[in-house]
């Protein structure tokens, strides 16, 4: 059995607290972060109690079992449905960045997936799980016991690829949404170093649709500010089998930032017109920081809404 301390540091879990991970968009069975039906009617059956979060439906909470336990607990019904919430996480070759060194980008993204599928899990949602490069070559579908987290861990260990294996968003985006029947959020985990037009494309059918989709890029600190510790040449090896390069980085340093700027800016406004959350991450912060964050400020997207 995996050991899941390698997923879930006690510390950066703790730092967490009670966050929720809420859908901007309002996705089949999930409204702003309440499990509220959406269906009415004899059909709808009571099925247990659950311990009231922040955000239920005051109209569900079980006054008996307060005055019983001096608790707050709200009643679930049978037709009630959670997010469901599928997180894609990149495989290829880039994401092995930088090996030898620290934490590799494929390292914190398995501690990112596990995070947000612990906090899925722990409200109730549905947490799955794909592994992709050229294509999706891992898939867990989304559910909601606790017991699934080992599924999910499982996966993780077993998604190491070859260091010279590329990416191509557009199939793997074409085919989750295939895969994803049912409306909810896919989050998904990568550098994005993929044609920003293909990803778009891909992101479109996402949105056709209805899918809440989240996209967290994650960026090296060396590739946020090309700053380099000594005056020498360096040999740059190209991930995912495209060459190497010797040169300065001081006389490249200015045609590299500015590439690099273009690349995110038309990838963030692409998502933009797609209504896609488009967040960066530096790999070099402590993951409770950037993950409180942007969950954060999902949760005030969807009050306004």
């Amino acid at each position: 059995m995996p050991d899941s301390r390698r997923y879930l540091d006690p510390k950066v879990v703790n730092r967490l607290g009670r966050l929720e991970v809420k859908a901007r968009l309002i996705v089949e069975g999930f409204l702003q972060g309440s499990h509220r039906s959406p269906y009415r009617g004899a059909s709808v059956e009571f099925a247990e109690h659950r311990e009231y979060v922040p955000g239920d439906d005051l109209r569900h909470l079980d006054w008996k079992v307060y005055g019983r336990n001096d608790r707050y607990y709200v009643k679930q019904y049978e037709e009630e449905t959670d997010l469901r919430c599928l997180i894609a996480l990149d495989t290829s070759g880039s994401m092995r960045f930088p090996e030898g060194f620290d934490v590799t980008r494929w390292q914190y993204g398995t501690l990112l997936t596990a995070a947000l599928s612990h906090l899925l899990v722990r409200q109730r949602d549905a947490a799955g799980l794909a592994l992709f490069d050229t294509s999706v070559h891992h898939f867990v579908e989304p559910h909601t016991s606790p017991g699934h987290l080992q599924s999910l861990f499982r996966t993780l260990d077993s998604g190491a690829r070859p260091p010279e294996t590329k990416t191509s968003l557009l199939p793997v985006l074409g085919d989750l949404a295939e895969r994803m029947q049912r409306r909810g959020l896919i989050v998904v985990i990568s550098d994005f170093f993929a044609p920003v037009e293909e990803t778009l494309r891909g992101l479109a059918r996402l949105r056709k649709r209805k899918h809440d989709v989240l996209l967290l890029q994650l960026l090296m600190p060396e590739e946020l500010t090309f700053e380099f510790s000594r005056n020498t040449l360096y040999k740059f090896v190209g991930l995912e089998g495209s060459g190497e390069l010797i040169v300065d980085p001081r006389a490249m340093k200015a045609e590299y930032l500015g590439a690099m700027e273009h690349f995110r800016r038309e990838l963030r406004r692409g998502c933009l017109k797609e209504r896609v959350d488009f967040e960066s991450i530096d790999t070099s912060t402590r993951l409770d920081i950037p993950l409180t964050a942007i969950l954060s400020r999902r949760a005030r997207k969807a009050a306004r809404r």
